[in-house]
Formats: C-alpha cells, structure tokens, sequence
C-alpha cells in the first residue's frame, strides 16, 4: 500500500519542470511545467495531438524508445527520469495507477477479469494466498459497484460493458491505494448516462480515499465536473503547451487565451442561438 501522502505537506504531490518530449527529429511537448496537490484534481485539455497523454505516459516512464524525454519529474520531491527500471515498477500501481481511455486494449482478452486482479496483487504483495488475493479482487468490484461481483470474476471482459469495463480498470488501479490516478479520457467512448456514472465514481473514490486525480480530456465540460472543488485547477494544451492554467472557475468563467475562449465558445448550451454556426478553433 502506498504511504499516504501529507496534504499539509508543502512539497507538491507531483511536480513538472521544463517537460520536454521528443519522438525522432520531431518535439511534441514543449518546456510544460504543472505541479499537483495531494488530494487535488488537476484537469488536463486539449484536442487530440496536444501531448496531453504522452505527458501522462512519461510520468509513469512507459514512453520506451525512440521517445526521449527531459527536464525533470518530481514525485513527492523525488525526481524520477534517469531511475532505474525497477524503481518505475514499484512505483506503478502502488503509488501512480492509471486508467486508459479504452478498457478493452488495456484488458487482456484471454485472462478472467478474476485473474487480472489477483495478477496485479500479487506483483506487489507476494505473500497473500490465494484466498486473500480472491477476497481482495471481489472488495475491489464491490467498491466501484460492479453486480455481483463474486460470479463475475470468472467472467472475460468481452462478457461486460463499456462502462462496466472502465469500472474493472478503475478497481484495478485502486487495488493499492495509490496517492495519484491518471484518467486518460476515460470517459471517451462511453455514452452520456454511462460517462456521468463513471464520473460520479471518481468524485466518490476521491472523497472516500483522499485521491489525487491528473485527469485528461478533450472535452472542458467534462473535466469541469470532475475539477469542481475550490483546490482544484484546470490547465489547457495546445500544440504540445500550456497555452492557460489555473482554478477552475477562474478558467472557465475568465478565459485569458484566445485557444480557450475558442474551446469554451465551442460549446453549445440551451441558450446558444441555432440560427448561428458554433464558433470554430482557429489553427495554430
């Protein structure tokens, strides 16, 4: 289990300094500098090739080669690039865990969801038996609300849901009590209803755990509801930068860039005039 992180504590939780992500001759992420809180959501936007997600990656070292990365990545005051291998491994899960965008890449087709679990205990707490690391695996799908949860554990995860199967990949990444979680999109391919259970998920998991959430999207709305308490921040990529950063509200209520103002004119709501195109994003 991960030793719980101090909230009064004035060492951030996470902390980028001077980013730099680069594949071949070509740089995706340009010089991002983001701190996170313990027990803080920090909302991370941005359309798609923005570097959101590979910065995601490179927190959690699983940008292999040609990808170089610089700068540096502070967990709770401990830089991590230029660690050993075995370092980042103790570190997924147990401390950083992170849920994909689409569950069913990041499900092995062939295994049990029962045997997923227990695998991802076992990693890291060798000594449970066998009994234990089943009582574990069916507390973890009790806790995201999963139907009997007992039953399904011999079940494939082609046998569930979309939004079920998010659910099994949010009880693996919380097996150990992690400090942070990464959300990449996680919401993406779900439906509306399906998408807001989810989100009420996390928001239920942060207040029970004291869960810190990096959580990215495409979409600002989203991220506003999951970024909702006066701590929390928003911070907008564009083109591999930080183009707008701060406290929720303050962003979506004062937008200072161009890029974000765009984003949030985007948006329909009920009083958006239909005789009028929504505003389009202009190129970078």
């Amino acid at each position: 289990m991960a030793t719980a992180a101090n909230p009064n504590s004035s060492t951030p939780l996470l902390a980028l300094r001077d980013l730099r992500i680069s594949f071949a001759a070509s740089q995706v992420v340009h010089g991002i500098s983001l701190s996170l809180a313990p027990g803080q959501v920090l909302g991370l936007v941005g359309e798609s090739g923005s570097g959101k997600s590979v910065s995601s990656l490179a927190i959690l070292g699983l940008l292999g080669p040609p990808a170089q990365v610089s700068g540096s990545i502070l967990w709770q005051g401990r830089e991590l690039l230029g660690q050993p291998a075995h370092l980042w491994r103790t570190l997924r899960g147990r401390e950083i865990a992170m849920v994909f965008q689409e569950p069913m890449t990041a499900l092995n087709p062939v295994m049990t969801i029962g045997r997923q679990l227990t695998e991802g205990l076992q990693a890291h707490q060798p000594a449970l038996t066998r009994r234990e690391l089943r009582q574990r695996a069916i507390a973890a799908l009790e806790e995201v609300a999963l139907p009997d949860p007992e039953r399904r554990l011999r079940d494939y995860p082609h046998q569930f849901s979309g939004g079920q199967r998010q659910r099994i990949l949010i009880a693996m990444a919380l097996l150990h009590r992690p400090d942070l979680l990464i959300a990449d999109e996680p919401t993406t391919a779900l439906d509306v209803t399906v998408q807001a259970q989810i989100l009420d998920l996390l928001a239920r998991l942060r207040r029970e755990h004291s869960l810190a959430i990096l959580f990215t999207s495409h979409d600002l709305a989203v991220v506003s509801q999951v970024a909702n308490q006066a701590s929390d921040r928003v911070a907008v990529m564009r083109g591999g930068l930080v183009v707008e950063e701060g406290p929720t509200a303050h962003v979506l209520h004062h937008p200072t860039h161009p890029y974000t103002q765009s984003l949030l004119a985007a948006v329909p709501t009920m009083r958006t005039d239909r005789s009028h195109p929504l505003a389009t994003l202009q190129h970078a």
